[in-house]
């Protein structure tokens, strides 16, 4: 065996990886230099959309108080009852009207209760509307004075007791307000292409925002505004 053939196979190989790493980088430089040359605008399209209500849920909460327990559960009751009453009055039907919970205060029973309290007990009860009949609730609405004149005060200032408007329908919006941001989104580019002097190529990426839905002001809740926002990059070329 020649002496000199293995030192030739160590060249070899050595000439072989430096023309591998040399490969390398004229690679990355051209993919470099491909990627420095590659020109994108990024837009974005906004949908906007104000839709009614489709669901109401409407919360009547009334307070009671007395020294007697027997007595003030069963005049909660009585005015439970009442205000089923009004409420089918009013045009809803048992499965629009639920009970919901009661809470009662024994303020002697509370460590730090004092002892000029007016009433021992305190009876809280809430009757819960969930009607898809707004119409209807906002009519029962402005009548609810009615219940005062029944010794029933319904409490409507608080968190707890807030009416809640709700808009179910976005599944049947979503695509035409999607094509619609798309296009607003489109139209930006195109101009932006045009100022520039470019012309608009293909979609690079694309990315749809959350939908968002809120009251359209605090007038009105009733009406809703959904809105999404969709981001969009296209290639530009000369």
């Amino acid at each position: 065996m020649n002496k000199a053939q293995p030192f030739n196979i160590v060249i070899a190989a050595c000439a072989l990886a430096v023309g591998l790493l040399g490969l390398g980088f004229i690679l990355k430089s051209a993919a470099l230099d491909v990627k420095g040359m590659e020109r994108t605008v990024h837009v974005k399209g906004l949908a906007e959309m104000e839709v009614p209500a489709d669901t109401v849920i409407w919360p009547l909460q009334f307070s009671d108080a007395d020294n007697n327990l027997e007595k003030l559960v069963g005049r909660v009751e009585e005015k439970s009852d009442a205000v089923v009453a009004f409420l089918k009055l009013y045009g809803f039907s048992d499965e629009e009207i639920s009970l919901g919970s009661q809470s009662i205060i024994d303020k002697q029973a509370r460590e730090y209760g004092g002892e000029n309290q007016q009433f021992r007990y305190i009876a809280r009860n809430n009757v819960i509307v969930y009607s898809n009949d707004i119409e209807k609730v906002q009519h029962a609405l402005g009548a609810v004075s009615q219940l005062a004149k029944q010794g029933i005060a319904i409490v409507q200032d608080n968190y707890e007791t807030r009416i809640q408007y709700l808009f179910n329908g976005l599944n049947e919006i979503k695509p035409n307000m999607i094509q619609e941001a798309t296009e607003k989104a489109r139209e930006v580019a195109m101009k932006f292409a045009k100022d520039s002097q470019s012309k608009l190529g293909k979609i690079k990426t694309a990315r749809q925002g959350q939908f968002s839905i809120s009251d359209r002001d605090s007038n009105t809740p009733q009406l809703k505004k959904v809105r999404v926002v969709t981001s969009v990059e296209y290639y530009l070329s000369d």
